[in-house]
């Protein structure tokens, strides 16, 4: 007999939550939730939000419920290929999810609804494209009462987005910190004085942050009149214009340029492309992930066999590049994600069980390992089987590149440091990998020193 599982990230919500019965995923919908759905569904705000490709279709179905007590309806929504979180994601990306959620609100309020949350977690990118995941989001619209996701909204998005133009990128790391979002007094320490001249930035991080520190250990008297909805539209397209305003240029990066500054020839390119497309195509792998996967080139290849790729570079200018060409390409099976190898993305929140770590969304049917395995080695000083041993708990097959010393992208490592690495030879990498791996294909890539290798874990 099968048993419903309730997913661990979906426990907050009193209006229903997340479960999988064999293997299937369902949402059970609460009988507290039982009108707003309805209004949802009636409006024709779910379809009209599904043909803009802003939220995840779903179909009712007969099954039990996981909880049957509180349980008014189970529907069964379509299945994201990947879960990624903000911090994994480029400027462009966290940017057009902000709009997204803004689009969702402009959408729900013309139909007499409004989004009660807007968390960056209930967006995933999916068939190129920012959509919300959360069908329980929405709420009936209230004359009078304020947007009760506005703090969040400027938190999960606004925030990290101000800080990643006018400070630095990486910054969007804090929203591995902040799991609830940045902190609006925190943006506003760390953001340069001339945000303040910025009328939206000022209000709704400056101005915002200063409100909340005032009040913060005060109760509050609802606002007399409260906020009307053209008051409310107001703030959503003040929130609009603010963020569609935000930028940043992916310049000035050590991967970003990475090509132009390669050492391959354009028939080394043209044949490491081939081999990666040939062997994709006779493996047929449902999900790829590109482990060093730059602005995407090698990932593209893979993802011509039909499979979902995730693209992963530590570089953030090369994955904001790499996410400008699937949105220019309309790239449906492309995913560009932001990922240091040696320090990847951990599980989070409440016991450590909201947010799956790198490893927990794997293993996946093949990992391209590109000229990243003498980075890791040499750089990183992994051991060869230790590298062994991580990709063969995360894929299936594996297309993996060896670089030798000889090459001059090596040289370049070992300039600033003594060679420790005696073991670092094509042999000692064969012998490393053929522990977890049996070695089922190598070319030398054509005019270079480089190997290529179609590996099967053991």
């Amino acid at each position: 007999m099968s048993k419903a599982e309730q997913l661990s990230a979906s426990f907050r919500d009193p209006s229903g939550f997340l479960f999988t019965d064999s293997g299937i995923l369902y949402r059970q919908i609460n009988r507290a939730y039982s009108n707003d759905y309805a209004r949802l569904m009636d409006s024709g705000l779910y379809d009209k939000l599904v043909k803009a490709s802003l939220l995840i279709p779903h179909v009712e179905v007969d099954q039990f419920p996981a909880e049957s007590d509180a349980a008014f309806k189970v529907i069964q929504p379509e299945r994201v290929p990947f879960i990624s979180y903000p911090y994994e994601w480029s400027f462009s990306q966290l940017k057009d999810a902000a709009l997204a959620t803004l689009s969702i609100q402009k959408r729900a309020m013309k139909l007499g609804m409004s989004l009660k949350d807007a968390s960056a977690y209930n967006i995933q990118f999916v068939r190129g494209k920012a959509m919300l995941i959360d069908t329980l989001s929405f709420e009936v619209y209230k004359e009078g009462e304020p947007w009760v996701a506005y703090k969040q909204f400027c938190q999960h998005f606004l925030a990290p987005l101000a800080l990643m133009a006018y400070r630095d990128v990486r910054l969007s790391q804090l929203l591995r910190v902040y799991i609830d979002g940045v902190p609006l007094d925190l943006a506003s320490d760390l953001l340069p004085a001339k945000t303040k001249f910025n009328f939206g930035l000022l209000t709704h991080i400056h101005i915002h942050a200063g409100a909340q520190k005032k009040y913060s250990d005060k109760v509050v008297a609802p606002r007399k009149g409260g906020m009307n909805k053209q008051a409310l539209t107001g703030l959503i397209e003040s929130l609009e214009s603010t963020v569609k305003k935000l930028s940043w240029k992916p310049a000035g990066t050590e991967w970003g340029d990475y090509y132009e500054n390669t050492n391959y020839t354009d028939s080394a390119f043209e044949h490491k492309k081939q081999l990666v497309k040939e062997w994709s195509a006779e493996k047929k792998p449902a999900l790829v992930w590109d482990l060093g996967g730059n602005t995407g080139v090698f990932s593209r290849e893979a993802a011509s066999s039909g499979a979902f790729t995730i693209s992963f570079d530590i570089d953030p200018a090369a994955v904001e590049q790499n996410y400008r060409t699937v949105k220019t390409k309309k790239d449906q099976n492309v995913l560009p994600l932001v990922l240091d190898l040696t320090n990847p993305s951990p599980a989070l929140g409440w016991d450590n069980s909201e947010r799956d770590s790198f490893s927990a969304r794997g293993p996946v049917d093949m990992a391209l390992a590109l000229a990243v395995i003498h980075h890791l080695a040499i750089s990183n000083n992994v051991p060869l089987p230790q590298l062994a041993n991580f990709f063969a708990a995360r894929c299936k097959w594996l297309v993996i590149e060896f670089v030798p010393k000889s090459d001059s992208q090596v040289q370049k490592l070992l300039t600033s440091r003594e060679d420790i690495f005696p073991s670092y030879t094509r042999e000692g990498f064969e012998a490393a990998f053929s522990a977890c791996f049996a070695i089922r294909k190598s070319e030398s890539v054509r005019d270079s020193e480089r190997t290529l290798y179609l590996m099967e874990r053991k």
